[in-house]
């Protein structure tokens, strides 16, 4: 007799929860320790790489393109919009750094100069008639004034402010960006200051005017603020406010940004803020001789001599409101200083070049075979553009 299949129920125990529940709270925690703990290396790693390149400094490079140029002696370069400017007394040559021509513009001028803000430039004859409008693309506008021009200063939107020399007083006009003349006016202070320099903001809504009085036998220069939007429009000739300043010479003002204006004068610097009626906010006092001057929309710097022979340069620079963020210390005999557009600090001579950071590490030094006119900084810490006396190279620091 077959034996008869045998089905059973097994009795299953049910299971422990806070057991289960405590064992998967210590998987959970094992596991953010895994994640927390490569998260952390991962960080440590970066940070002590982004330590180490911030640090390092360099002394070579290798070079990723390098073209040939043939320019004159007297060929003058400026960074414009990524690209390449080179002008001189006979034309003006817009290329990309391969050397490939975008556009050029020939003229005859006996001291050419140029204004840059944002897309557009200014190149002008000083003391000439003849000023172009450009942008990226090309010519926008020419103007040619019946007087001597002093200085010019373009706008965001292509607003150019002319100041202009009138026998013995000043004589200020503002054009679109087409050349088409928007107002004029001869310009001076209440005691026929002459005036020196002008600046624009870059919305082109403010206007200041630096003036020299040295009628009564003392000199002092007035600053005279224009606002050409709402708030100079109760105010007669748009003149917002005024500041007289005794015993000084301001042969330079600048807005750094639209409501901040720099005055350079032959014993420091004077910071206004403001965007209706600008006001003092601030001096940078020079304390010694100053050989040179430099500043970008963030900072301001200057250079003096050191009375110790072994570091004979120091640099000082600060930010807009005048406070100190960088002192330092340099050897190198000189011909130009400057900030790049990274903001790190270039100090170059004929040959050779010093780059600074903003936080005064030494980034790099090099003596070049051939002159070197000017260095270009790309994206990238370590990418430049060097124009050098017959080419063009795009190099990476190594």
């Amino acid at each position: 007799m077959a034996e008869k299949n045998k089905r059973g129920f097994h009795t299953v125990e049910e299971p422990d929860m806070e057991e289960y529940e405590r064992k998967l709270r210590e998987h959970r925690v094992k596991v953010v320790r895994r994640t927390v703990i490569l998260i952390v290396t991962v960080l440590a790693v970066s940070a002590g790489l982004w330590v180490f390149m911030a640090l390092r400094h360099y002394e070579n490079f290798d070079v990723g393109s390098s073209v040939d140029r043939a320019d004159t002696e007297a060929t003058k370069f400026a960074d414009f919009g990524g690209n390449i400017l080179k002008y001189s007394n006979d034309g003006a040559f817009y290329t990309d750094t391969a050397n490939e021509l975008i556009w050029n513009q020939t003229y005859e001028m006996t001291d050419p100069q140029i204004d840059i803000c944002e897309d557009y430039l200014t190149i002008y004859d000083k003391k000439g008639t003849m000023i172009y409008i450009m942008t990226k693309e090309g010519i926008l506008g020419g103007i040619e004034t019946t007087m001597p021009i002093q200085q010019v200063r373009v706008a965001s939107q292509g607003t150019v402010a002319v100041l202009m020399k009138k026998d013995a007083s000043g004589y200020l006009a503002m054009y679109d960006k087409t050349g088409a003349k928007l107002t004029e006016g001869e310009i001076h202070g209440a005691k026929k200051g002459y005036p020196v320099a002008i600046a624009l903001s870059s919305d082109a809504v403010r206007l200041a005017v630096a003036m020299l009085d040295i009628n009564d036998g003392s000199i002092k220069s007035t600053i005279a603020f224009y606002n050409f939007g709402t708030a100079g429009e109760s105010e007669i000739d748009h003149v917002v406010g005024a500041q007289t300043f005794p015993d000084t010479v301001i042969p330079e003002i600048v807005y750094l940004a639209d409501d901040r204006l720099a005055a350079f004068s032959d014993t420091g610097v004077i910071l206004f803020e403001g965007s209706q009626k600008p006001k003092q906010s601030g001096t940078i006092p020079f304390e010694k001789e100053v050989k040179s001057i430099f500043y970008n929309d963030n900072y301001i710097g200057c250079v003096i001599s050191n009375e110790d022979e072994a570091v004979t340069h120091h640099i000082s620079v600060y930010d807009l409101d005048g406070k100190s963020v960088l002192e330092k210390d340099f050897t190198m005999e000189y011909t130009g200083v400057e900030f790049l557009a990274n903001n790190e600090i270039c100090i170059t001579n004929e040959n050779a070049c010093d780059i600074y950071t903003i936080h005064g590490i030494y980034k790099f030094h090099h003596e070049f075979e051939q002159t070197l006119y000017k260095i270009i900084s790309e994206s990238g810490a370590l990418n430049y553009t060097l124009i050098l006396e017959d080419t063009t190279e795009k190099i990476r620091l190594k």
